[in-house]
């Protein structure tokens, strides 16, 4: 339905613009739990948040794409409705984020499970243009999601910071890794995750945390081996077509 595609489309520019209409998001702040997290070890540093930019700007493009050349394309309509609830609830979910962790723990979970839905319903064809726009979105919040867990377990003095730190990272590659079963065309997907991990290595390295950077490492070489197979496994089917 041409409608939808361009509700979808206004609601990605909604979602890009909320940083504007916000005081903006690098993190939650110590002092939102109840024991400070001062430096927690599981969350990326600052500039790994970077990455929203390009995820903003390529969603929108992606979606006004769609809009206007894939309007009443069933491929892409298979996956527009888990994208529209995705972003929809995303325009929200910096506000809530400034405002309450637990809130924003739980809508940001809600919007991963509909951005993977998103992304493994997304049709083959016009890749660059659904599939990795929206692969991209989904690794980051696999990793961002995570994170919360990961905070909200420290921060509400579940664990200790260490220990919440090697959860969330454990879920996150749990999750990453089975995403890229199921999808290992999308490349997106685990570029936003391992660029995750970096900011977490980064953020690890002074000082020291042997643990933490060790496990991140395992899990930026296990993505990666996962997403280079699939990549070499089509490289050489084009090359014995031909």
């Amino acid at each position: 339905m041409k409608q939808f595609a361009w509700l979808i489309f206004f609601t990605a520019i909604a979602f890009a613009a909320s940083p504007f209409f916000s005081d903006g998001f690098n993190g939650f702040t110590a002092g939102q739990f109840p024991v400070p997290q001062d430096n927690p070890p599981v969350q990326p540093a600052g500039w790994a948040f970077a990455i929203w930019g390009v995820i903003y700007l390529w969603l929108i493009i992606g979606t006004g794409f769609g809009a206007i050349a894939r309007p009443y394309a069933r491929d892409w309509d298979l996956a527009r409705p888990s994208l529209l609830v995705t972003l929809g609830i995303g325009v929200f979910w910096i506000p809530v984020a400034n405002l309450s962790v637990p809130w924003a723990t739980v809508m940001i979970w809600a919007m991963l499970i509909f951005a993977v839905l998103a992304m493994l319903l997304s049709p083959r064809e016009d890749r660059w243009l659904m599939a990795e726009p929206v692969g991209l979105y989904a690794g980051w919040l696999t990793a961002a999601s995570c994170v919360s867990i990961g905070l909200m377990l420290a921060g509400y003095g579940i664990v200790s910071e260490q220990a919440a730190a090697l959860i969330g990272l454990g879920i996150a590659l749990v999750i990453a890794l089975a995403v890229q079963y199921r999808r290992p065309g999308v490349l997106a997907y685990p570029v936003a995750v391992i660029w995750a991990l970096a900011g977490v290595v980064a953020k690890n390295l002074t000082p020291v945390n042997l643990p933490v950077l060790g496990l991140a490492v395992l899990g930026m070489i296990l993505l990666a081996l996962a997403a280079w197979r699939p990549a070499r496994s089509e490289k050489t089917g084009a090359t014995s077509d031909t």
